[in-house]
């Protein structure tokens, strides 16, 4: 039903959407840390959010998470949405640990 509302004429996956989808992706991402197992991810922000190509009905989005920064129970992912190999979205998000 997103593609629908998004654009009635052109149906594309909301670039909210594809953000949310990386955020989990980065959240399994820290979560799957040894010394986090049990432990709460916190979403803390977007940065650099950059939006290549649209997702329409039928694409498969490959989402892909690396952790690159961590300074106590804070970090920082740089995230890739891929479809066909061709980027569809990168950005910086940011976690913290609970």
């Amino acid at each position: 039903p997103f593609f629908c509302g998004h654009f009635p004429q052109k149906h594309v996956m909301p670039g909210v959407l594809i953000l949310e989808a990386l955020a989990q992706v980065g959240a399994v991402a820290i979560l799957s840390l040894p010394e986090n197992r049990g432990k709460i991810a916190l979403f803390g922000g977007v940065k650099n959010a950059r939006f290549k190509r649209q997702v329409i009905p039928g694409d498969v989005l490959e989402l892909e998470c690396t952790l690159t920064k961590r300074r106590g129970p804070v970090g920082i992912g740089v995230c890739t949405a891929t479809v066909n190999g061709e980027t569809a979205c990168t950005a910086e998000l940011i976690f913290a640990i609970q």
